[in-house]
């Protein structure tokens, strides 16, 4: 018995400045595995080697592949022991006007990754985690990101996910779901939450 495919694979796109981006296409995923598909979850500048869809997703494998690239948290393992908490540093998360270096590499390694995951045939879903930001950061042009798309599997569906979503990919996308943020309570001063941001 042949393993389902996708009539006709999308793009879509979770874009804006609130929460949930990341979540939305975690539970596109999960709904997907939960058919038999093949996800491919490839996250880009993040390296929190201690987030809970990390583990998560481990337990769905074969079913579910999860790819980080970015720079490794150095609090990461007390964070894991539930002995730390993510303070927001920004140490693993990349901003303009830093040094870069290492993750313009990492971006480089998973935009290998991606361009071999939705042509391989291997993948029914494949998730470009924070491909937005990365492209907003400069490691990525959106001419190579919509080179990519085009040559995808057409039964592979491709969902990109991060803030500041350029004009082009919004353009080349099937559907796109802006996340506005109204209210958080990083406002009031409560830093991410075990399970809950992390």
């Amino acid at each position: 018995m042949s393993r389902p495919r996708l009539d006709k694979g999308l793009v879509q796109v979770y874009t804006g400045d609130s929460k949930g981006k990341t979540t939305a296409a975690l539970g596109q995923c999960l709904r997907a595995v939960g058919h038999g598909f093949f996800v491919c979850f490839i996250q880009f500048i993040k390296g929190g080697a201690y987030t809970g869809e990390l583990y998560s997703t481990q337990r769905l494998y074969p079913n579910f592949a999860f790819r980080q690239y970015g720079i490794t948290c150095p609090y990461s393992t007390l964070i894991r022991q539930g002995e730390e908490k993510c303070r927001g540093c920004g140490k693993c998360f990349p901003s303009k006007g830093k040094d870069n270096a290492e993750c313009e590499r990492m971006t480089c390694l998973g935009f290998s990754a991606a361009e071999k995951a939705v042509c391989s045939g291997e993948y029914d879903i494949v998730v470009l985690d924070e491909i937005n930001h990365a492209i907003y950061q400069n490691f990525l042009t959106p001419d190579e990101v919509i080179a990519l798309l085009n040559k995808k599997l057409p039964y592979v569906e491709v969902i990109l996910t991060g803030r500041n979503a350029h004009p082009a990919i919004i353009e080349r996308a099937d559907l796109v779901t802006e996340m506005t943020l109204r209210k958080h309570p990083f406002q009031k001063g409560i830093i991410s939450r075990r399970g809950i941001e992390y």
